[in-house]
């Protein structure tokens, strides 16, 4: 690789600060040449760091797990929609590798305090918070905000630090280890690393939150040359992301209807037309929305302000429900109810929880009842019903406070659930690896089932996002000149795995991938990276991190056990058809598209990585 002074970064470093929370010792890691050029930085750098000092026999709430916050080269730039870290851990929930994306401001601004990447090591004693204020690093004494919901919490931690700073923090759920919650930043907008139980994690270390704030000058090599690119990008971007910026993600709920993409009745339906227009991100910009926000350096600003006023839900403002949200507590549970989704969307961020898996596992409660696999005795009196609101908040408030033996069943995910109740819940627990299915059907784009079935993660749409690309998008740079057919087989292999190194690539930099849709490209993107560094990155140098990167979180899977036999789907969804819609037949034939992936991707027939490829990616 070309590089402008040897090994070194032009003056470009990493610096990771170690925070022992058993001993109250710190640690500073300085990272630049070679090492940095191989893993760029966010997601990337997290895995070669939890490969290296997480064993796969760590218990995850156990002290010597890891929890780490890495940004990237680009966070915080003037990069465009960079505002964005990685979270990182052994999973409590599923047993494997836990990463979690997280927009807002928090990754900023603990790069302007000093450090590009914080890893708390060890369980403290008692609940604290760290307070990171221009690189003075302080472990406190937190009783008084043990027990306080995010919203609570962030407020009460800038009262005790300062107004300017940003916090991270967990709720209620993640204190008592629930394996779905999550870490929250941004107060009431509820920007989350949501997936993987990260904050139960943060919870058996006793951390109940992290504030930064800092007014360090981010590290940019050519920032002339770097504003003079950016010039034409931003008006581009905001033309072409208009629709995003109007309706967020939530106007995906009607199109992805009409596609046969929105999870129905626990992913056995096929249509739902007028379900979908009431909870649509149109309908609540007729109603409840009062406003837009935006993550740090972003200007799509997809984040939605609601306000309920009167009813049975008033009091709901801040954050709204996203499309996942919807598709999972609306399609999913069939409730069509926008503002109960809307306070269903606000309890689940006030007691941190992923909303992704809380609606996946209430649908399949409300099955689980209808079959007789559970009755009232189970739910503690409760009559499980679809499309009821008051089932889908009751429900929300027994897992996040593990109520009864339905709650703490469920609060503890879809593993625990098919321990408890065996191989005859497995075709309607929809999930891979233990991780609930995001609100995207693998019938209505086979790449999605093949992504689903091999992310590292588990189940996650966002990990490949190749559907982007079977929907109305191409990328010559990576060998895709023309929109795949969703429902073909052939050529699915390749396609995800070039999908899933160019993600891997996203989440190091670390910027949103919804760049795509603003119409940014993979040359534009490498031309920043390089005026952010002072390097010279090629877009096939920088696809080869993000193949290493993906291979180094699989190895680490392996290491845990992981091979062919965990990458699969439930059978309702390879063997039951929507029936109506806009995927009414399809059904993804996911063991051909495994066998030519594994042969792209340079793995035996097991799913592990030859020799030849590991050697090759510098791995060995």
């Amino acid at each position: 690789m070309k590089q402008n002074r040897g090994d070194k970064m032009s003056g470009f470093e990493y610096k990771i600060l170690w925070l022992d929370l058993e001993h109250r010792k710190e640690r500073v890691e300085k990272i630049e040449g070679k090492e940095l050029l191989n893993w760029i930085g966010g997601s990337g750098l997290g895995a070669r760091v939890v490969y290296e000092n997480v064993s796969p026999w760590v218990e995850p709430l156990g002290r010597q797990n890891n929890l780490g916050f890495f940004t990237g080269p680009l966070t915080g730039t003037m990069v465009p929609s960079s505002g964005r870290h990685s979270v990182v851990s052994k999973s409590p929930l599923t047993g494997i590798w836990g990463e979690a994306s997280i927009g807002g401001r928090w990754g900023r601004m603990l790069r302007k305090s000093g450090y590009d990447a914080l890893v708390l090591q060890g369980n403290a004693e008692k609940p604290v918070y760290i307070w990171i204020n221009e690189g003075k690093v302080e472990i406190k004494e937190a009783s008084s905000l043990w027990g306080l919901n995010t919203y609570e919490c962030s407020t009460a931690l800038k009262q005790l630090t300062s107004q300017k700073a940003e916090v991270c923090t967990i709720g209620p759920a993640g204190e008592r280890m629930v394996k779905i919650s999550g870490i929250f930043t941004d107060g009431e907008e509820g920007r989350t690393a949501a997936r993987c139980g990260l904050g139960a994690v943060m919870g058996a270390k006793r951390v109940k939150a992290i504030a930064v704030y800092g007014q360090r000058e981010l590290p940019v090599s050519d920032p002339a040359g770097l504003r003079e690119d950016l010039k034409p990008v931003l008006k581009r971007i905001q033309e072409k992301t208009r629709v995003l910026g109007l309706f967020g993600t939530a106007g995906l709920v009607i199109p992805c209807e009409q596609t046969g993409d929105l999870p129905i009745r626990n992913w056995t339906g096929g249509k739902w037309e007028e379900g979908a227009l009431k909870i649509s991100g149109q309908k609540m910009a007729d109603t409840l929305l009062t406003g837009r926000y935006h993550c740090a350096g972003c200007p799509v600003g997809c984040g939605r302000r609601v306000n309920i006023k009167e009813g049975p839900y008033a009091g709901v403002k801040g954050g709204g429900p996203e499309y996942e949200t919807l598709g999972l507590m609306g399609g999913s549970c069939l409730v069509d109810d926008l503002e109960a989704i809307s306070y269903a969307n606000e309890l689940c961020n006030k007691y941190g929880i992923d909303t992704i898996d809380t609606g996946n596992l209430i649908a399949f409660a409300i099955e689980a009842f209808e079959r007789g696999f559970i009755n009232e005795e189970f739910t503690g009196g409760l009559k499980l019903r679809w499309g009821d609101p008051q089932v889908l908040i009751e429900m929300i408030h027994c897992i996040a406070n593990q109520e009864g033996k339905l709650g703490s069943l469920l609060a503890e995910g879809f593993p625990a659930i098919r321990r408890f109740f065996g191989k005859e819940v497995a075709e309607f627990a929809i999930e891979a690896k233990g991780l609930g299915f995001p609100a995207h059907d693998p019938r209505a784009y086979n790449s999605i089932a093949l992504g689903y079935a091999t992310a590292n993660r588990g189940a996650c749409h966002l990990e490949a996002f190749s559907h982007i690309f079977e929907r109305n998008m191409t990328m010559p740079e990576i060998g895709i000149s023309a929109v795949e057919d969703r429902f073909a087989v052939e050529g699915k292999g390749e396609l995800v795995a070039k999908s899933q190194n160019l993600m891997a690539v996203m989440d190091s930099l670390a910027v949103c991938k919804f760049l795509l849709f603003g119409g940014v490209n993979l040359t534009e993107i490498t031309g920043w990276l390089n005026k952010v560094t002072g390097l010279s990155y090629s877009v096939d140098e920088l696809l080869r991190c993000g193949e290493r990167i993906f291979n180094l979180k699989r190895l680490f899977n392996i290491s845990c056990g992981v091979n062919r036999k965990d990458d699969i789907l439930p059978e309702r969804i390879l063997r039951q058809n929507r029936g109506a819609g806009g995927a009414a037949e399809n059904l993804p034939p996911l063991e051909a598209m495994l066998a030519e992936y594994y042969a792209y991707r340079g793995w035996s027939e097991e799913g592990i990585p030859l020799p030849s490829k590991i050697k090759e990616l510098g791995l060995d």
